[in-house]
């Protein structure tokens, strides 16, 4: 049976090794799909409706079309249709730079039948409210309802009652590279440079598209600027592209603008929801009734988590989505569960209060509502009380003196990310003592080289930079999972750690009898072969690997459930200062306990602890897209408006990988949810009023003071 073996007889597993590709990045060396330059290379833009509703009644692109530069100008819509948010595609071009490009765009005339549109969520959920979706009848959908227990009788053993309203706003992906492709015809073969996080997922979607075998596609993604749930299929651009490619005949390049990005890139939904709450005497927490809902634009997957992580034995939920003329919804890194957590731990915070019992003692009175988390949880919120200082937080909320007043509080999160079969991998040894891992997981940036370059060279005695990895593409025809819901080293490390194991066993049945020694008597180790019972019989790797002559030893892997963990548990604690004068909140320090399995990469495993903190804290204070109900347009489509942190905003972060046992899981999201709750907690203790709508930006700090 696999295994990872003790942490004791690790020589990279667990350690800090810094990424294989951080050279490349650095010196811009690394090919990103901006990056891409065929020769006869075309641009392509997108022509996007300016009204937020409207019936298209025509569509003139002879003006552009004539232009010179202009190669290729096509319809994306029909009159007769209708578009339904601003920013929905209705033509495109190519040229031969991007400047013609962009000045056909404005030649293309569009007439249009506006109509009635609805941007409020609120306005949205009214009676005789534009209708949006063609298949529901209003703007909001169905509730969906879940119950256990019972909720009378909870709120009959209640000693005392919470309601209240929380909001979260929709934030927008801001990937610093926008969504993209660079597409190529070679007669019927599309290959396709995407900014993806699913090369096999996009590859599947455009061979559908254009009636294609998927081995006449090729996907390639190199290197890729953030995608955070957004970039899982080519989208519309990516069949654009492929089409505008396929029309002139040449390679065509189209990058979604900046505004673009925010009006068509997806977006985590909001969420409203309004909660009664019970908890006994000695603490527990007894009954939950919520009512929400959240809107995902023209989209349906607003949703929410709650109740969420304590143990609730008595509730009842009822969700929904609403419909707005906007963007839709895509995943986002965590999908529901900042928005859920958000409000569950702002709540625990003021139950906690009513009681008159420290909230982190009420939370551990109620723990986790799985026992193996719990277990974790419990360890975790006593290593952050430590780091964050809990003692020093106001005993009275708002009792610190001066203007600028000091809080600490705490959040709690939990994730899946343990992977799943799919994914194939091979690992090659050849004669010269080349060692090649191949797979075709795309590393979105998370660092998936380098581990499956330590995992191999764990295996294999060597360094990992020894190891050739090739990802990021589907000629190999080794398909691998998309990298979404924290799955990728959970599908991926136990397919390479077992095609390295099986790479070895034939490389040492091969050289045991040129070297007199049983197989199983063999070790690799520090670039050498060594028999384990005499340490004097000792050669190199490459004088080993130089037995296979002309043979090369290429050997799959299979994927092991043994070889991973299911879920995670995270808890945070902020420690922030409010200018009572001015409003603003400053995040001082952040600590982020994360259960993650087996850590492979410790350097790697904090940055996306930090990373994940730092969208939190965007989540928590700054960013909200804003919707303009006089045009049905979004007025901060742009990074000077729709605010993201920045240097001076980023705190200290501890980051605490807590190694909870010898399994694997993925760490992209669990440490972006307890975020904001513990922010807003903090904010709370410091100033004693709660704001219970996110982002908590200065003018709600002061009208709350107010």
């Amino acid at each position: 049976m696999a295994s990872w073996g003790r942490p004791e007889n690790s020589r990279l597993i667990g350690k800090r090794v810094q990424r294989l590709s951080g050279a490349d990045k650095a010196t811009g060396k690394a090919k990103y799909t901006f990056d891409i330059n065929r020769p006869g290379l075309l641009y392509g833009h997108i022509l996007r409706s300016s009204v937020a509703h409207a019936t298209i009644t025509h569509i003139d692109l002879s003006a552009a079309e004539a232009l010179p530069g202009v190669k290729a100008a096509i319809p994306l819509i029909e009159p007769g249709k209708r578009v339904r948010f601003e920013g929905q595609e209705i033509a495109a071009v190519a040229a031969t730079t991007d400047d013609i490009a962009r000045d056909a765009l404005r030649l293309i005339q569009v007439d249009y039948d506006e109509l009635d549109y609805v941007v409020d969520m609120e306005d949205a959920k009214e009676a005789g409210a534009p209708q949006i979706r063609d298949d529901w009848e209003g703007n909001q959908s169905e509730p969906r309802v879940d119950e256990r227990g019972d909720l009378e009788a909870g709120f009959a053993e209640a000693a005392v009652e919470v309601e209240a309203t929380y909001h979260a706003p929709v934030q927008t992906h801001v990937c610093l590279e926008t969504h993209g492709n660079v597409a190529e015809w070679d007669g019927d073969n599309l290959t396709v440079w995407a900014s993806t996080q699913a090369v096999f997922g996009t590859r599947q979607n455009l061979a559908r598209h254009f009636e294609l075998p998927e081995n006449q596609v090729r996907v390639i993604t190199e290197h890729m600027g953030g995608g955070f749930g957004s970039k899982f299929g080519p989208g519309v651009e990516g069949v654009t592209v492929a089409k505008l490619a396929r029309i002139t005949g040449a390679p065509v390049k189209l990058m979604l603008t900046r505004k673009d990005e925010h009006l068509v890139g997806g977006n985590r939904p909001s969420m409203t929801q309004t909660v009664r709450a019970g908890a006994a005497q000695d603490g527990r927490f007894v009954a939950y009734d919520m009512s929400g809902y959240g809107t995902g634009g023209i989209g349906s997957g607003a949703g929410f988590t709650g109740p969420y992580v304590y143990h609730v034995p008595n509730y009842r939920t009822e969700k929904s989505a609403v419909a707005i003329n906007a963007g839709s919804a895509r995943a986002m890194r965590a999908p529901g569960h900042p928005q859920g957590a958000f409000a569950m731990d702002s709540l625990m915070d003021e139950l906690a209060e009513k009681l008159n019992i420290d909230p982190l003692e009420f939370r551990r009175i109620n723990g986790d509502s799985d026992a193996r988390r719990d277990r974790i949880r419990q360890a975790e919120y006593t290593l952050g009380a430590q780091e964050i200082g809990w003692h020093r937080r106001n005993r009275v909320p708002g009792s610190g003196t001066g203007v600028k007043k000091r809080g600490i509080g705490v959040g709690c999160g939990l994730w899946g990310g343990g992977g799943g079969p799919g994914t194939e991998a091979r690992v090659t040894i050849h004669a010269s003592g080349a060692v090649e891992a191949t797979t075709g997981t795309q590393d979105i940036g998370t660092g998936i080289r380098t581990v499956i370059a330590m995992i191999v060279a764990e295996e294999l005695g060597l360094r990992p930079q020894d190891i050739t990895v090739k990802v990021g593409d589907t000629a190999p025809g080794l398909p691998s999972r998309g990298s979404g819901g924290s799955q990728t080293i959970g599908s991926v490390a136990p397919v390479i750690k077992t095609a390295a194991m099986a790479a070895k066993r034939k490389l040492f049945a091969h050289i045991a009898p040129m070297v007199e020694a049983d197989p199983g008597n063999l070790r690799a180790v520090g670039g050498r072969i060594r028999t384990e019972s005499d340490l004097r019989m000792s050669i190199s790797w490459k004088e080993a690997t130089g037995y296979l002559g002309m043979e090369t030893i290429s050997e799959g892997g299979e994927w092991d459930e043994n070889l991973r963990v299911g879920d995670t548990a995270g808890v945070q604690f902020a420690d922030v200062e409010v200018d009572t004068e001015t409003g603003l909140v400053k995040v001082i320090k952040i600590v982020a306990v994360q259960d993650c399995g087996l850590v492979v990469n410790r350097l790697t495993t904090e940055s996306q602890i930090n990373g994940a903190v730092i969208m939190g804290l965007g989540y928590a204070l700054l960013e909200e897209r804003i919707m303009d109900d006089q045009t049905g347009k979004m007025i901060n489509a742009n990074l000077e408006d729709y605010k993201v942190p920045g240097t001076m905003e980023i705190p200290e972060i501890v980051s605490i990988a807590y190694d909870t046992d010898r399994k694997i899981t993925g760490i992209g999201e669990p440490p972006t949810i307890p975020t904001a709750g513990a922010i807003a907690n903090a904010v709370y203790n410091a100033i004693g009023v709660r704001i219970r709508e996110l982002p908590i930006t200065p003018d709600k700090v002061l009208n709350a003071l107010g």
